[in-house]
């Protein structure tokens, strides 16, 4: 379903990226296929300096179909982006993609919290985020980074994404098997 970025997807995402219904939404744009092809190749640099963690999206062919990144990494925290293709979307892969993603980050590499800036323009993006019960929406608790990010104007809505609400979801829905071999009876 995921996959650490290379060059060989890069033709099929430029054209899945350069759609009109995709290509307004997605962060790192290209105006061509060798500037998608140089982006691409300075993402897997980034992430092997720890600034970035990105992946390519596959469908159940291995396919590539689009990408989820973090962006921005800092104090444990960073900024989520993903796209599909046009032609995927509606077909269930976003949240499969989301849940391998926040696995990793999680409890894999130790990301603490998970932010994400929709467009206030993105209906779309920001019901299917508001539908999520480990997503908070974050306007009001972080001031601070939400005026950062609108201070040219109200453009964003900020969403956050805190590994212990994800946990806590996993839990519930049985995602994960608790170990109680560790507890001590009292």
């Amino acid at each position: 379903m995921l996959k650490k970025r290379d060059l060989h997807d890069s033709h099929t995402l430029y054209e899945l990226m350069t759609h009109p219904d995709v290509f307004p939404f997605v962060r790192q744009k290209a105006d061509s296929y060798e500037e998608f092809l140089f982006m691409t190749k300075q993402t897997i640099e980034a992430e092997e300096r720890g600034e970035i963690i990105s992946r390519t999206i596959l469908d159940e062919w291995g396919a590539p179909i689009g990408t989820i990144n973090l962006f921005d990494i800092e104090d444990n925290a960073g900024f989520l982006g993903t796209w599909l293709g046009k032609e995927y979307h509606g077909k269930g892969y976003n949240s499969p993609a989301k849940e391998a993603f926040f696995q990793e980050l999680f409890y894999e590499i130790g990301i603490e919290t998970v932010f994400m800036r929709i467009r206030k323009v993105n209906i779309r993006s920001i019901r299917a985020a508001e539908k999520l019960p480990y997503v908070i929406k974050a306007n009001e608790t972080r001031l601070s980074i939400y005026q950062q990010l609108n201070a040219t104007g109200e453009v964003y809505d900020l969403y956050e994404i805190p590994k212990d609400l994800y946990t806590f979801h996993l839990l519930r829905n049985g995602s994960i098997e608790q170990d109680s071999s560790h507890l001590l009876e009292a």
